[in-house]
Order: structure tokens, then sequence, then C-alpha cells
């Protein structure tokens, strides 16, 4: 099999079998955008649906990845196949990927039933927003019911992508409390679930009566049809209350289904990723306009003051 134009095909039915290194070079082809890439989305969407995702952000230093591997041991202790993207904008992809590369990860790196890689954008149409739910549609083609987004930033791009996950998870720090009102715009509106992670720390109380503040003004009075986010405190370096946090992951998702809000909010995302791809090839369509003898006539005539910019617009977009 050629490397530079590789089976797709092929590679989809060897990582659908558990191969590796398939599946590892399927999501390059997602991340870069490329030719091969509509053909993997074609394949992997048939089969996806089925998987549960998991959003987990927050601020640089909050513990996120530690967090995301003490997570990955419990839920693989109930027997669970698992996929784990880290989304960083900043970062192209090397080797092993950033998140598969750091010691606090290596002890799922030998686990077949889980499933660890870097995200970063390298040219995609669309970028990341895009590229993500690629990356996660092929995972669950390739058996994977649950999969975990873990935001290595703040930045928008990685709060919307861990917004769209089904349950978000936010994590925090004790001495956090000014913070959330910085954030509340961003991170506050977007969790399901509130993590104060090194809560063994001074300050975890006042983090958590912060939050809970912060959740009755905005509205969220709890209830049997109602989510109010919990709060949950752990010590991720030594799995404490990682049990608490796979409960209320789980109860999240109890609530969804019950409630039947599970359905439209999956729509709500489809909705979003089709105005992307819409947006993402008109874009591309302005930048081949632009390299076109029409456009450079049209404006010479715009600067030439015979016609406006919306008449060149229109006779483009029209052609």
């Amino acid at each position: 099999m050629s490397r530079s134009k590789p089976d797709v095909s092929a590679l989809f039915d060897l990582a659908r079998d558990g191969n590796r290194p398939a599946l590892a070079r399927l999501l390059s082809l997602i991340e870069r955008g490329s030719d091969g890439a509509r053909q993997v989305g074609a394949l992997a969407y048939p089969l996806a649906g089925h998987g549960y995702t998991v959003g987990i952000t927050g601020a640089p230093g909050a513990g996120k990845s530690t967090l995301t591997s003490a997570l990955v041991g419990t839920m693989r202790a109930a027997e669970l196949r698992l996929g784990v993207l880290a989304i960083d904008p900043s970062s192209p992809f090397t080797g092993g990927a950033i998140l598969g590369d750091r010691v606090r990860m290596q002890e799922h790196a030998l686990d077949d039933q889980v499933f660890i890689r870097s995200m970063a954008t390298r040219g995609h149409l669309g970028g990341l927003a895009l590229a993500a739910p690629e990356a996660v549609r092929l995972l669950e083609a390739t058996g994977r019911d649950w999969v975990i987004i873990e935001t290595v930033g703040v930045g928008q791009v990685e709060v919307e992508i861990a917004g769209k996950s089904d349950t978000t998870v936010v994590v925090v720090n004790p001495g956090w409390g000014d913070a959330v009102q910085a954030n509340k715009a961003g991170l506050m509106e977007i969790a399901d679930v509130f993590v104060i992670n090194k809560s063994d720390r001074a300050g975890a109380d006042d983090t958590r009566r912060d939050l809970e503040y912060m959740l009755d003004l905005s509205g969220h009075t709890g209830g049997e049809m109602a989510w109010r986010p919990p709060i949950v405190s752990t010590v991720a370096t030594s799995v404490e209350g990682l049990d608490a946090l796979w409960v209320a992951i789980q109860d999240h998702r109890a609530h969804l289904e019950r409630t039947d809000e599970l359905e439209p909010r999956r729509r709500g995302r489809t909705d979003d990723e089709l105005s992307r791809i819409m947006l993402a090839q008109l874009t591309e369509r302005v930048r081949s306009l632009r390299s076109s003898e029409d456009y450079e006539a049209l404006r010479t005539l715009v600067d030439q003051r015979q016609i406006d910019p919306w008449e060149a617009a229109a006779r483009l977009v029209g052609q």
C-alpha cells in the first residue's frame, strides 16, 4: 500500500479489525483534510452515531490530562472501549501524538481497548471545528463506544469543540474564584459537570461556594426535568473522586435520555456542522474566484469607480 496514495477502503477495513496503525493513518487523512478525508468520512458515517462523547475542558494547568488519564482508567474498569482526542490548535501531529507521549498517559499505551490521539489544524478546510467531529465518527465506526475530547487550551475553538460533546466537563482548581466571573460567558455556560481538581489544596471550599453561587445566579435550580451541573471534587494524581465523576457523567447521560434531550442536542450539532461545512465551501469558492480573470477585471472597474463593490461581488457570485 503506497503511503502517498493509501487505499482508504483497505485502511478502513483494517482499522475496523483493530489495526491501530491503520486507524492512525485514517485520522491523519482527516486532519489534513485531503481528498482521502472525504472518503474516510463517507465510510465512517453510516457506522457511527452509537457512541457517547465527553468533553473535558478548563484553564491551562487545571490537570485536565491527568484527570483524563484517571477517568480512562475508571472507565476501563467497566470494560469500555475508549477513544481519546486531545485538541490543540497550536501544535502539529508529531509521531505518537502529543497527548499519547505524555508520561501521565503512558499507563494506557499498551491497552488495545484505548486509542489516544492528539489533533491539530494542519490545512483542513474549516479547521478543527470540522476535523474533530469527523475524527469522533471514525473512532465510533471502529468500535469505540465512548470518546473523550480533551482540550489543551481554552481558546474559542477548544471551548466550542468541548461544548459540542454529549456531556461537557469543566475543570477548575481551588482559588479560581475571580476567574469564574471572567469565564462565565464561555466555560460556565457549556458545563454539564464541574470538577474541582487538586481539591486537596487550600481554597477548594471557597471555589465550590463560588460555583454554587454562579449556578444559582444562572437559574440552575435542579429538579426532575432540569439539570443542575454537579460539582465533583477530585485529586486526579491519586484517583480520588474519579468514581464520583464517572457517576456524574453517567447521571447526566441518563438525564438526557430520560428527558429526550440527547437527540435534540445532537441535531443541534449536526446543524452547526452543516453550517460550518457550507461556510468552508463558500470560503473556498471565494478563494478560487479571487484568482480568476473576471475578478481582476471587476476589481479594475471598482478601482475606476465604474461599479461599486457590491455590484462586483454580485456579478462574481452570480456566475
